[in-house]
């Protein structure tokens, strides 16, 4: 993993990005110098258009997850994924290159090379996606034989495929180890010399029971400075899963570790690319609405729009403005209610809107008038609010943060309908809120497309 402004980003991710972006450009270079004579002469010619197909290719191929890290999927999914990306990708080449100059006698050669040459491309990155674990992975040793240790297992097979665990050592204090006997590693010898005998590259420390004697500090810091990188449990999670569980959470570890940069430079900076962002989107997205205001208003009597207090920065209350997707007597008893699964005060128009998060529209006001930030936890209603408080330990940490009208949860995590959901949720917020950035901002919003495109978590 390497970070980047806060962020971890897979190394094999990172190194496809840049792989695929150098690729594009040299396939381009090469397709345009054929057709004038020179490869010289190609960048000065059709640099424009290059460039700005590699960066619309880029986008196109992380919005749909072709560089997501995760257990290798099915065939089919990777199949449909790539057609996908080939009905955006292909139309979208042929129009780029068609804006070189009239001057240029070839266009049609270049357009179809590159149309081919993308679809190779393309095509390439979704079998890589599906096939197996990749060479030359992390090899990874467990301190801890109990269940925390079990859950970092679990969590790295299910996870990440450039993981290979190669064992678990039990701790000092830990009689009963919960993980299959064949898989615990006998020690003979010191923690650093079992660490360099097994060419271990990563430790990651998940002890349940730590107890005084648990921890054989003076061995785990011979390991970090011969050269093996050791991880405590939160960070571990923090950079393979991109949240902060709670479940082994301490005060001390979010008080002494570092993030929560809230600073008045940061603040700015979010607020003009928020400003900004929500004036395009709003004018781009002027049609979407006014066609949705129209036939949620041909489909059923009520209001276009409907609104709720939610829970905000530093727990403030606010209205937000979302499209109807309810009937107008969804709680008629007056009691707050999640939405579920095939959810019947859902009408045919709202299901749409909510599969494709067009109802979220309007909330763009509100981040033009500074309630809400383009991304950040979802709020809450101040009745949900009240309760998950009282029930889940550092919830109130999520409104130190201005809340967004998507996030990392939701991109990260299914819709949720239950204690459980939001404590799962909350995970991801706590990362956010500990992590944010601009350029997780751009991160969120980039696999905010995936997610609209494919209905991905929509309730």
């Amino acid at each position: 993993m390497i970070r980047i402004f806060n962020h971890y980003v897979h190394r094999s991710a990172l190194r496809g990005m840049l792989f695929d972006l150098g690729l594009v450009l040299m396939v381009a270079m090469i397709s345009v110098g054929l057709q004038v004579g020179s490869v010289d002469q190609a960048f000065p010619l059709a640099g424009t258009q290059m460039v700005s197909f590699a960066a619309c290719l880029f986008v196109i191929n992380s919005a749909s997850g072709l560089y997501e890290s995760g257990p290798a999927g099915s065939a089919g999914r990777s199949v449909a994924r790539a057609i996908v990306v080939l009905l955006v990708a292909l139309p979208l080449t042929y129009g780029i290159f068609g804006l070189l100059p009239p001057t240029f006698a070839n266009r049609e050669s270049v357009q179809l090379s590159m149309m081919a040459g993308v679809s190779a491309l393309i095509l390439r990155r979704a079998y890589l996606s599906h096939s197996s674990a990749p060479a030359g992975r992390t090899r990874i040793l467990i301190f801890g034989a109990g269940p925390a240790a079990c859950v970092v297992g679990n969590t790295l097979r299910s996870s990440d495929p450039n993981a290979y665990i190669v064992g678990y050592v039990p701790g000092p204090n830990e009689r009963e180890p919960t993980v299959p006997p064949h898989q615990i590693l006998a020690m003979e010898g010191t923690l650093p010399e079992l660490a360099r005998n097994l060419n271990v590259d990563e430790i990651v420390v998940a002890l349940t029971e730590r107890r005084a004697g648990s921890m054989p500090l003076r061995q785990l810091l011979d390991c970090k400075v011969s050269g093996t990188k050791v991880y405590d449990l939160n960070t571990h999670f923090e950079k393979t899963l991109g949240q902060i569980r709670i479940d082994f959470l301490s005060a001390s570890w979010l008080i002494f570790g570092d993030g929560f940069n809230q600073g008045a430079l940061r603040t700015a900076v979010k607020r003009v690319f928020d400003l900004f962002c929500a004036a395009i989107l709003c004018l781009v997205s002027a049609p979407v609405m006014i066609i949705t205001a129209a036939a949620i208003k041909f489909e059923s009597k009520g209001p276009v729009l409907y609104r709720q207090e939610r829970v905000g920065l530093n727990g403030r209350t606010f209205s937000i403005a979302k499209f109807r997707s309810m009937r107008t007597d969804a709680e008629q008893d007056g009691k707050p209610r999640w939405a579920s699964a095939n959810d019947d005060r859902i009408t045919r128009v709202g299901s749409l809107i909510r599969r494709l998060r067009i109802d979220e529209l309007p909330q763009l006001l509100n981040v033009l008038r500074g309630d809400m930030s383009l991304v950040g936890p979802r709020p809450e209603r101040p009745f949900f609010v009240d309760q998950l408080t009282q029930d889940i330990p550092f919830y109130a940490l999520r409104h130190s943060v201005k809340p967004g009208v998507t996030g990392w949860a939701q991109v990260r995590y299914h819709y949720g309908s239950t204690v459980e959901d939001s404590q799962e949720k909350l995970q991801y917020d706590l990362y956010y809120v500990k992590n944010h950035t601009l350029f997780l901002d751009l991160v969120v919003l980039l696999e905010t497309v995936g997610v609209v495109l494919t209905g991905k978590g929509a309730r």
